[in-house]
């Protein structure tokens, strides 16, 4: 069925088909149809459950940010089966973001370009979606926030960017990332530069301090450059510093502004330009480094794997390379909404083949 539907929507131009794609979701939920999803979609097993940063997630699978920025989605997500919803990036100001075309399908690789531009409608009015969601459902909400889509805002004025996002949207989300990562900003510059990133963590930490609630704090970071890197000193640094201030997790991987090994023609990528790839292509790299930021933490902290998951296979893989968690986005473009149960149900399959009991036994034992 999704084959016929996806041929539909491959026809269309990529941001207007997730326009059209969501605005069915929308209308599911409006029209109560969530219970018809979630008969056709639920599947939920008590050995893919797990407690991880004190929560309960029913499944290991979740939604990564960029398919629901602005958090108008939510209830559906939980219809469809996934244990978490990432939202977001969400900026403490509204952004149109960068000018279409802006998103951009690679077939031939199975991936996804964008440079959206971190485009959403501001941190004030998300909040205020989230806190209508307080104490609805099980579903663990995660916030995504960046740096808003402006050049200008730079140095101090950055940070103090970030703070008005986290201030606004911590009290509502079930943990926080902080996107250091993300290679669609106007001006192309990311928080991964240790002395950047070292201010931007006191500024969190001032404002965690402040919050009624402890609420989990992510590092989402970018994908080596090859999945056969043994030591990046970019990386041990941020590691060392999150560890320092009281991180408590990261997310591997976001989009990668290379182009590397990829079967789409030259001419074809020149056409499309700058932009963040995801899917496939990054598949080995993103779980490359959840391996190794689960080497250098020793296990201690959790980890979200994210890039290029079409299969219960792919998510295995990274959940034995070092991930409690599992993010899908390209995935679901490719494959339909029946992913998110396919992957369950075959992540069983895989548990039972390894004799493990629970999907938390067979986290970093590949490491």
């Amino acid at each position: 069925m999704y084959d016929f539907i996806r041929s539909a929507l491959f026809r269309m131009d990529p941001e207007r088909a997730h326009t059209l794609a969501t605005t069915a979701a929308r209308l599911a939920h409006l029209t109560r149809m969530d219970s018809f999803v979630k008969a056709n979609f639920e599947f939920e097993a008590a050995r893919l459950n797990q407690r991880v940063w004190g929560m309960s997630f029913s499944n290991p699978i979740g939604l990564a940010a960029g398919f629901d920025k602005n958090a108008s989605l939510v209830r559906f997500w939980s219809a469809l089966g996934f244990g978490f919803v990432e939202i977001g990036s969400v900026t403490a100001r509204p952004s149109r973001g960068n000018p279409r075309p802006r998103a951009f399908r690679l077939p031939d690789d199975g991936a996804l370009i964008n440079r959206m531009g971190l485009n959403n409608k501001g941190a004030q009015k998300i909040a205020r979606r989230l806190k209508r969601l307080d104490g609805h459902g099980e579903l663990v909400i995660g916030a995504n926030i960046a740096k808003t889509h402006n050049p200008a805002i730079v140095d101090d004025a950055a940070i103090a960017d970030y703070r008005e996002s986290y201030r606004l949207i911590a009290p509502h989300a079930d943990y926080i990332a902080l996107n250091i990562s993300c290679p669609n900003t106007a001006d192309g510059k990311t928080f991964e530069d240790a002395t950047a990133f070292e201010s931007l963590l006191l500024a969190i930490r001032e404002e965690r301090r402040a919050l009624f609630r402890d609420v989990p704090l992510l590092i989402k970071l970018a994908p080596t450059y090859s999945d056969r890197v043994v030591f990046d000193s970019g990386v041990e640094v941020i590691v060392d510093l999150a560890r320092k201030y009281g991180v408590d997790g990261f997310i591997a991987t976001n989009t990668a502004s290379d182009r590397e090994s990829l079967e789409t023609p030259d001419s074809v990528l020149e056409k499309i330009g700058s932009g963040g790839l995801s899917g496939r292509p990054i598949e080995g790299r993103s779980t490359h480094l959840v391996r190794y930021l689960y080497r250098l933490t020793g296990g201690k902290l959790p980890i979200i794997g994210v890039g290029g998951v079409f299969s219960a296979e792919d998510a295995y893989r990274k959940i034995r390379a070092g991930a409690s968690l599992i993010q899908v986005y390209t995935g679901l473009v490719y494959e339909g909404p029946s992913l998110v149960r396919r992957i369950k149900e075959g992540l069983i399959e895989l548990l039972d083949k390894d004799r493990f009991v629970r999907v938390s036994d067979a986290v970093g034992v590949d490491a």
